[in-house]
């Protein structure tokens, strides 16, 4: 007689809408009691669920990617064994594997690298902590240098450093642990690496003197591999060295296929094969994004002419220096010039000014053009658009960034939802950015996002120039210092009005040239009378 009982989430604390992130069953397979079936990812911990019998698998009710909380139904099995002990086994937990910040409240916590937008192998170029040191929640604890910002990464709790796992100069992503930190009742730990909690399988497994596939274990590597505790037992099975082994799950997990994998073929498998390193500086070619294949770069000694002085460049302009080479040579630059009226508006913006003394607030005349960016992309949409293979994928939000100018490099921050700020709050924002990016504080997702940019020269000089258009979007515009011209309507009556010259760089694969001069003109036309962005 079939004896076909559901299996729940057992009780796992305080924890709701837990992730579904591996299942290592299908209807069919049979299983033994304690073996793993699904494995759950909280947000300071991995655990598996055990089966709390033996039998046969007969359907499975979940999928990858669903949110559990304890009670629901994971699956339906048959065979011997008491239905009530469905919902007494305990879920096993492993607190060194998520990819979170920090991986537990209490005791030894892992800490590890937080959300950095898209970016990896950020180098480390300062540790403001060492063994020892006392830390409150919020306090940095060291500096990430990205292609665009430095970054401080904050403790996400008070405690004492106890082991530091990276120096200055490692390349660290999402995910990597970069300390273990004691607080609550670990406070008074030593500082020597805590061991990990593993499953029952993995503690009662012996240890394996050796990886079969790859040599002795590195055991600092192998607790440190971020791996269910299911899998952390089938490597100690097999003899894998999960230091070893790439993931292929989310943020690098290592799935029970990698280790299967791993250990058949004994070498690095799941993640894609890291791309050769390309070639550094102007001496590059051939082979590029573009076809571009150009002839190597001179070489000069400098020093025979005369007294020279070397200065390396910052990485942040190693790397923008990189990208504007790269949109320069791929995207089909144009530029078209224009000249706003901005008399009226610079009246206005005074008498604003004064309004907004009590309030801190001080507009320039990026605010405005922000506005005015708004509504020209909302007139002409392919402005707001970006390629995408053969696609052109349009935007229907408009964020705008701008240039600002740091001691480290040229930044780009970006205003989110521009055409639902006013212009003090976009003023506001504007100057809390620039001064996160002059101090090298500001965070990568400030700088993401952005459909079109405006890259101001402000009071410096100028007239014109020709701005490289920041890719993936399709246009940017150059603006400089605003000069007096006479102007007359008829030839004969002329008066002086404040001009602004306008620099707008398009992509000739998106628009054509009509199009950029309308949109310069509406461009210019708001400025010249900001009623028009209420229509």
């Amino acid at each position: 007689m079939s004896n076909a009982i559901d299996i729940e989430v057992p009780d796992i604390g305080d924890f709701t809408d837990v992730p579904v992130i591996e299942i290592f069953v299908k209807p069919g397979d049979s299983v033994k009691a304690e073996d793993p079936l699904i494995s759950l990812e909280s947000e300071k911990a991995t655990m598996d669920v055990p089966s709390p019998r033996t039998g046969v698998v007969k359907s499975v009710s979940i999928k990858v990617g669903d949110k559990v909380s304890a009670g629901v139904v994971i699956m339906q099995m048959e065979g011997e064994g008491a239905p009530a002990a469905a919902a007494e086994a305990p879920a096993r937990t492993n607190l060194t594997a998520p990819p979170p910040s920090v991986s537990a409240p209490t005791g030894v916590a892992e800490v590890r690298v937080p959300d950095i937008g898209d970016f990896k192998d950020v180098p480390v170029i300062e540790i403001f902590v060492k063994p020892g040191d006392e830390v409150k929640a919020e306090d940095p604890l060291l500096a990430l240098e990205s292609e665009k910002a430095t970054m401080d990464v904050p403790s996400p709790l008070s405690g004492k450093v106890q082991d530091i796992r990276i120096k200055v100069g490692d390349k660290v992503s999402e995910g990597a642990v970069i300390l273990t930190l004691a607080s609550g009742d670990g406070a008074g730990v030593t500082a020597a690496t805590p061991a990990p909690a593993v499953s029952a399988a993995a503690a009662a497994a012996p240890a394996a003197p050796a990886s079969a596939p790859g040599g002795a274990i590195d055991e600092k590597a192998f607790t440190l591999a971020y791996a269910s505790p299911a899998v952390r037992g089938l490597a100690r099975e097999k003899g894998v060295d999960l230091g070893k082994v790439t993931g292929s799950g989310k943020h690098g997990r290592i799935t029970r296929e990698d280790v299967e994998a791993f250990a058949q073929g004994g070498g690095k498998v799941g993640g894609a094969a890291a791309p050769a390193k390309a070639a550094s500086g102007p001496a590059a070619s051939g082979g590029g994004i573009g076809g571009v294949d150009l002839l190597p770069w001179p070489k000069v000694d400098f020093a025979k002419y005369g007294p020279v002085e070397r200065k390396e460049l910052s990485r942040i302009k190693k790397i923008s220096g990189a990208n504007l080479h790269r949109n320069w040579v791929v995207i089909p630059h144009v530029t078209n010039h224009e000249e706003a009226d901005i008399t009226d508006l610079e009246q206005f913006r005074v008498r604003m000014n004064k309004e907004l003394e009590k309030s801190g607030v001080k507009l320039s005349l990026l605010p405005f053009m922000v506005k005015a960016a708004v509504s020209a992309l909302k007139k002409f949409p392919e402005f707001n658009a970006s390629l995408d293979g053969d696609s052109l994928v349009y935007k229907n939000y408009w964020h705008i960034g701008f240039a600002a100018d740091t001691p480290n490099g040229l930044m780009v921050p970006v205003i989110k939802d521009a055409d639902k700020k006013s212009i003090p709050e976009i003023g506001k924002e504007m100057n809390d950015l620039a001064k996160l990016a002059r101090e090298g504080k500001i965070k990568p997702a400030d700088m993401q996002g952005g459909t079109f940019s405006i890259s101001s020269l402000g009071g410096l000089g100028g007239t014109y120039f020709t701005p490289i258009i920041n890719a993936p979007e399709v246009a940017i515009m150059g603006v400089c210092k605003s000069f007096w011209k006479q102007h007359s309507a008829d030839g004969k009556n002329w008066e002086a009005r404040l001009t602004l010259p306008l620099s707008l760089s398009w992509d000739h694969r998106v628009i054509d040239g009509a199009a950029a001069a309308r949109f310069n003109t509406h461009f210019a036309a708001v400025l010249a009378d900001m009623r028009r962005v209420l229509f």
